[in-house]
């Protein structure tokens, strides 16, 4: 069994991990930390983990979390950073859910996070957390830095496009102009007091935000280049807040350059992700639903090339807890300690 601890389990993508590693087989909850409700049983704040999550909240410091042979943070941005080392030297694996360990860039994670990276050398040997396209480096890392919500969807969507293994005979479409219009329920903006999620501010309503820069931005540009094996990527993302608790919609957009005229897109993208198990590339002509994927760890793919003419438009759905999130945490886990990567992931979307 593998023993795990959770820093921070009381927002929405601790108690996303809570659900998912109680049906692991082959995981052992040892310790989930928070301060402010040390002693207060898990159950108590999360009923729905009445019967299958018998610990209590702990502080940090009495939940031995070195003990662990993993351990997840599901916290605020710079946590993870600085229990690293500790950790490390105990000879315990990390997977960080904020972004300490996503952006190799120190100035960058400055300027888009607002503190600077007290770890940098672990930083460097930290590994981006996105299985499709990182799975061999994942399975031998200490530290992994999983991908955004956003970033997950935008790059699952755009790799069939950029990588060499398409691109051998020549780029497919114009790297230089990609565009990413893309929409997330409220639970992306986490589990805590704020005017822009109260229910009379983003109930019966339709914004975008972040237009001017977003802070993921520089993390999918970044996941974009390695993938494409060049630096030549200009992208315009937009995120939108939509009324709905859970689930992210990105409609991407990409110009077919003339070596690209002639491919079948369909046929691509079912053969770039065929055997995965989270990758569902579905018929031509479909149009994926949020709620197609709700809960689950699946990602939903549709290709669409209107009028056949040289734009070609990406759907891509998946649910921002789960496989944006705690879903893809979980998977990530399974391949660093060599089990099969869809264990306790199994999970159906709920419909309706």
């Amino acid at each position: 069994m593998i023993r795990v601890g959770i820093v921070g389990g009381t927002g929405y993508t601790g108690v996303e991990l809570l659900r998912l590693l109680a049906q692991h087989p082959e995981v052992e909850l040892r310790a989930i930390t928070s301060r402010s409700e040390a002693g207060m049983s898990v159950a108590k704040m999360f009923p729905s983990l009445r019967g299958r999550v018998e610990i209590a909240f702990s502080t940090p410091e009495e939940s031995q979390l070195e003990e662990c042979d993993a351990v997840f943070f599901a916290t605020p941005h710079g946590v993870a950073m600085s229990q690293a080392r500790e950790l490390l030297a105990a000879g315990v694996k990390i997977l960080d859910l904020a972004a300490d360990f996503r952006l190799q860039d120190t100035a960058e994670f400055e300027k888009w996070y607002g503190m600077a990276h007290s770890c940098p050398d672990i930083l460097r040997e930290a590994i981006y957390g996105l299985a499709e396209i990182n799975r061999e480096k994942i399975k031998n890392a200490r530290v992994v830095g999983l991908a955004g919500c956003y970033p997950t969807s935008v790059q699952l969507g755009y790799a069939p496009l950029l990588s060499p293994r398409s691109t051998s005979t020549g780029q497919l479409v114009d790297t230089s102009s990609l565009i990413a219009d893309s929409k997330s329920g409220v639970s992306g903006a986490g589990r805590k007091a704020e005017v822009a999620t109260l229910l009379a501010e983003a109930s019966d309503n339709f914004k975008a935000y972040g237009v001017a820069g977003h802070r993921h931005l520089p993390e999918i540009k970044q996941g974009l280049r390695a993938i494409a094996g060049h630096d030549a990527i200009g992208l315009t993302f937009v995120p939108h807040l939509v009324p709905m608790i859970r689930g992210i919609h990105s409609t991407l957009y990409a110009k077919i350059l003339p070596a690209g005229m002639q491919v079948d897109y369909q046929r691509l993208y079912e053969n770039f992700y065929e055997g995965e198990p989270f990758v569902d590339v579905m018929p031509a002509n479909s149009h994926p639903e949020t709620r197609s994927v709700r809960g689950s760890n699946q990602l939903r793919i549709a290709v669409h090339r209107p009028g056949g003419a040289d734009t070609l438009v990406i759907l891509v759905v998946e649910d921002n807890l789960v496989k944006g999130a705690s879903g893809q945490a979980v998977q990530c886990l399974n391949l660093m300690f060599g089990l099969p990567e869809d264990m306790g992931l199994q999970q159906i979307a709920l419909m309706p």
